[in-house]
């Protein structure tokens, strides 16, 4: 007889099985989401970090209100069409009018979208132009070295000094983002040549 009485117990039918007389239910494996076949455990839980500072209200979508504050914070303010834009964006380039904001399924997959579509050489430069304010191809190192050991993907000392210290930074400590980025496209062109 059960602890609880009767009314917390499940109503199974007794087969007569071997194991006690009742029904042994198979519990049919669940395949994982696509999403997450594309990152590696850490990335979705690195994913999961951004989500949630997003996530404002901790109510596990990111909403219009969220946006709002993650701009005021870094100092810029959207207007209501491009929040609603953000929000209503939805993976697969749909679009979601409800206002319920994104949950974090879907932010994994836009990120997978964004993420496998970049195109390295215009998006590497747009990133570093947003951080060069007088547009002269250079960053100052010392910034450099704080957002590589602070933001995103962080980096570990040892690789920011070995970063930085090639032939892409001058004795002024400005970081030549440009030229890198030609350094790069050239290598990425080299390997996907077919050798004979």
């Amino acid at each position: 007889m059960s602890r609880y009485g009767s009314s917390l117990t499940a109503n199974i039918p007794s087969s007569g099985s071997r194991f006690g007389g009742k029904v042994q239910r198979s519990r049919s494996r669940r395949e994982p989401s696509g999403v997450f076949t594309l990152f590696q455990p850490a990335q979705v839980q690195q994913f999961r970090e951004a989500f949630s500072l997003i996530d404002q209200d901790g109510d596990g979508t990111v909403s219009e209100e969220d946006l709002k504050k993650i701009f005021a914070s870094l100092g810029l303010t959207a207007n209501k069409d491009v929040l609603h834009e953000l929000i209503s964006s939805r993976p697969g380039g749909q679009l979601d009018n409800s206002g319920d904001g994104v949950n974090f399924m879907e932010f994994l997959t836009m990120m997978g979208e964004h993420l496998f579509e970049f195109d390295g050489e215009a998006e590497l430069i747009e990133a570093f132009e947003s951080f060069d304010e007088n547009d002269t191809g250079f960053v100052k190192c010392e910034d450099m070295r704080r957002w590589l050991a602070e933001v995103g993907e962080r980096m570990d000392q040892a690789e920011i000094d070995r970063f930085l210290k090639g032939p892409f930074t001058d004795r002024q400590g400005n970081f030549n983002y440009r030229e890198w980025v030609k350094v790069l496209r050239v290598n990425a062109d080299e390997e996907k040549q077919p050798t004979h």
